[in-house]
């Protein structure tokens, strides 16, 4: 299978530029760039597709140039529905280090980082205006999706600049860095091909570039997203258990494409893991390699293995094992109580709101019901104090089958 098979098979190509990006891509030993602009101090798992297909590049033998827009993230990409928020310089310059770190991390060190702003901070406007909006008729920019979308409801000069300064940046890099191709998602083609009409114009010299298609859900939301919120790359925001529970939750019919999209397998190897699954798809085999792989590449083996360990603790109660971080990855998020003094089981329950009453908490308890830090709890005496707590300091309580509640000691 060829460099550009692979890529098809993997369903990583939409749109295209350039006659012979097929056999550019398969003779390999080119530079090319992905790019994003700075507006969060992480990215998120709907970017991951797009950096792992700029990972996959750098090992077929390619030179990767990962430009995070100080310039760009200075304006704002026009969206489909409104003007984005602009940004503070601070929060910008501090969300490009966030950023720039996470991409070094993820391409071991291997990938050149570029900031466009290095080279827009001194391009005077008119000369701007006189090198490179001469090339580009305002008809051929409103025919742009982005752009002919916002129209109707307005879009400011900012935003409707923003792709002459992102088709500058290919300019830039194809002229001082011998960058001939960008890779970008889906949304970017406009910008993408702005980019590719000024080489032409400027140069006389042919630029290439590939789309990848928009990563979707079994319900056609984007993939990353969990209840409305972005999942992040930076384990601090968004930790290995909480991407494990999105991973292993993926739905059955769109395992196998995200197998292809997020892991570096190998076509064989996704396949056999899928024959695997369809025998027993209860065993979710194809989501839990899914998982291991991306929260591996991430986070590392060792987050991975405290995801697992955390996840399969929750699913049979045993919680014993559980350390106070564990006990804070798990639950991150929920509400908990303060404990401040020694309580009897039955006063701990009614006061938290665990239990309605103590008629219900007693029943509860005499049911085998209440289980604290993993051990069940029958006793109507049970006292339950700091010394009794992980790490002095954490309890947790689940009621049923399912029902957690987490204390703390202050």
């Amino acid at each position: 299978m060829t460099n550009w098979e692979e890529l098809k098979w993997r369903g990583l190509i939409k749109d295209t530029a350039g006659d012979d990006l097929e056999a550019v891509i398969n003779k390999g030993g080119f530079t090319f760039y992905w790019g994003t602009d700075p507006t969060a101090d992480s990215l998120h798992l709907g970017h991951y597709s797009s950096l792992v297909t700029a990972k996959r590049l750098m090992l077929m033998g390619n030179k990767p140039l990962l430009l995070c827009g100080g310039a760009t993230g200075r304006i704002g990409d026009p969206r489909p529905t409104a003007e984005r928020e602009i940004i503070s310089i601070d929060t910008l310059n501090h969300n490009i280090s966030c950023i720039q770190k996470q991409i070094d991390k993820l391409f071991d060190g291997k990938a050149q980082l570029v900031n466009n702003y290095d080279w827009f901070k001194d391009y005077n406007y008119l000369d701007f205006l006189r090198d490179i909006g001469k090339y580009v008729n305002v008809n051929y920019m409103i025919n742009k999706d982005i752009i002919s979308r916002r129209l109707e409801t307005g879009i400011t000069y900012a935003e409707f600049s923003y792709m002459l300064i992102q088709g500058f940046d290919f300019l830039n890099m194809y002229q001082k860095m011998n960058c001939i191709m960008q890779v970008e998602g889906s949304d970017q083609w406009g910008n993408i091909t702005t980019g590719i009409d000024l080489i032409r114009k400027i140069t006389g010299k042919e630029a290439y570039a590939f789309t990848m298609p928009l990563i979707l859900d079994s319900t056609g939301k984007k993939f990353g997203k969990s209840e409305g919120n972005a999942l992040w790359l930076d384990e601090n925001k968004t930790s290995s258990y909480e991407l494990y529970q999105y991973l292993i939750n993926s739905d059955d019919t769109k395992v196998y494409e995200y197998l292809k999209v997020f892991t570096f397998l190998t076509p064989t190897e996704i396949d056999k893991i899928m024959e695997e699954h369809n025998k027993n798809p209860e065993k979710r085999l194809a989501q839990k390699k899914l998982a291991e792989c991306i929260i591996t590449d991430l986070h590392g083996t060792e987050s991975y293995e405290q995801a697992v360990k955390i996840s399969e603790a929750l699913f049979s109660g045993n919680i014993e094992s559980f350390s106070g971080k564990d006990i804070e990855v798990a639950f991150k998020g929920m509400d908990s109580f303060e404990l401040t003094e020694d309580l009897n089981i039955v006063d701990l329950l009614v006061n938290n709101k665990i239990c309605s009453s103590k008629r219900e908490a007693r029943e509860f308890i005499n049911n085998n019901s209440i289980m604290i830090n993993g051990k069940k709890v029958n006793d109507l005496d049970y006292v339950l104090s700091k010394d009794k707590c992980i790490d002095d300091k954490y309890i947790v309580i689940r009621r049923g089958k399912k029902k957690y509640f987490v204390g703390r000691y202050k």
